[in-house]
């Protein structure tokens, strides 16, 4: 056993308790993105016993803190702490006491966990590196609220970052990791149409909106299934599409929204012009007009080689079976803008009992095996004692 692994099972075998208290207070009051009031005075306060100095992030929510040596390397970890407009159906006797709002997502876990991790590093002596916290409000709306933490200089003199995700693919006691591109870009696209409407038996006198918008809605996938490498996990999905009311009406306005996603960063580069390109040549020769909105969301998180081996170290100090192998997400995570400016990593925090069902992230029923905490304490906190 080495000094680390010595250091936290002292302290969880003393705090732990305290983490679950944490999650569990926060699960029950969720704060939706940019709302993140009382969890940021939580967190502050929590930090403030703990003898730091933690700051407000500039718009208000969110809580940045140094800990730790002020020269060499400084690594940073970062917890989101936002919750979803979804009512809870977990019957947990901690459940959510915001009407439609909950934690689907594991958020809570993610700020009680490095909420445990900051009073644990605070209480070493000396730390063999320096250490920033990052209590991030905004996850769930796009682009994030990363972009206004980095705004904010968080990443400025960080060398490495990390983070942990709550996975209920994943068994607890287990981390799935994975070098390279571990989540995809998430874009949003909105397209208004416009035609003068017509009768429906006389469609060659207008321009036929319901079929423009099933052109493009067969069409724009399909174009881009041809032109894009399938290698680069790119997938285009509509979720909504409205247009008229009556039977023998062509309707004069219509509309869609729908995602495009992919796992490569270089074409991600190249989505929005080619997706503006197929539209227009899609629409073009039927006689509506159109207004395209592209909604660029995230980058892929990247995974650095580096920081992945010493997330790695970290959790196999676990145990032999923790490291899990984990497949690309098509999923987004605005963990990514952080690492537009500095390597890091980030793991999945295996979250399921291994007896119940599998529960997705963003279900009303989505629950975590709070065991994940610990795991989650030790692989961060490891990662600092270990001197990153």
């Amino acid at each position: 056993m080495n000094a680390g692994t010595s250091v936290i099972d002292d302290w969880w075998a003393a705090h732990g308790a305290d983490v679950v208290g944490w999650r569990r207070a926060i699960h029950q009051q969720p704060e939706l993105s940019r709302q993140e009031v009382k969890t940021t005075e939580m967190v502050m306060a929590l930090l403030g016993e703990a003898g730091l100095n933690p700051t407000r992030l500039p718009l208000g929510t969110g809580v940045v803190c140094d800990l730790g040596p002020t020269t060499g390397q400084r690594i940073a970890l970062r917890a989101d702490m936002d919750a979803l407009p979804i009512t809870e159906h977990t019957g947990l006797p901690f459940s959510s006491t915001v009407e439609g709002v909950s934690h689907s997502c594991g958020h809570d876990a993610h700020t009680a966990i490095l909420l445990g991790v900051a009073r644990l590093l605070a209480s070493v002596p000396s730390l063999p590196v320096g250490v920033r916290l990052i209590f991030q409000p905004a996850e769930e709306v796009m682009p994030g609220g990363a972009l206004d933490a980095v705004a904010a200089g968080v990443t400025d003199g960080v060398s490495r970052i990390f983070a942990l995700h709550c996975d209920p693919r994943l068994p607890v006691g287990s981390v799935g990791l994975r070098a390279g591109a571990l989540t995809s870009a998430a874009d949003h696209i909105e397209l208004q149409l416009h035609s003068p409407g017509g009768h429906t038996s006389r469609p060659h006198l207008t321009g036929d909106i319901v079929y423009a918008m099933g052109t493009v809605i067969t069409g724009l996938p399909g174009v881009l299934s041809r032109r894009i490498d399938p290698r680069s996990g790119t997938v285009m999905a509509w979720g909504a599409a409205h247009a008229g009311n009556a039977p023998n009406a062509i309707p004069q306005e219509g509309m869609l929204r729908g995602t495009v996603r992919t796992g490569d960063h270089a074409t991600w580069g190249e989505l929005e012009p080619l997706v503006r390109s197929v539209v227009g040549q899609l629409l073009g020769p039927l006689g509506v007009s159109y207004d395209l909105s592209y909604f660029r969301g995230v980058p892929p998180v990247v995974n650095d080689e580096t920081a992945i081996a010493t997330l790695a170290a970290s959790v196999a100090a676990l145990g032999p079976q923790a490291i899990a192998d984990t497949p690309q997400s098509p999923g987004g995570e605005d963990f990514s803008w952080y690492l537009e400016h500095v390597p890091g990593a980030m793991g999945r925090l295996g979250v399921w009992d291994g007896i119940g069902p599998q529960m997705d992230l963003h279900q009303p029923n989505f629950d975590l095996d709070e065991r994940a905490l610990e795991v989650g304490v030790r692989t961060l906190a490891g990662v600092v004692l270990g001197g990153a």
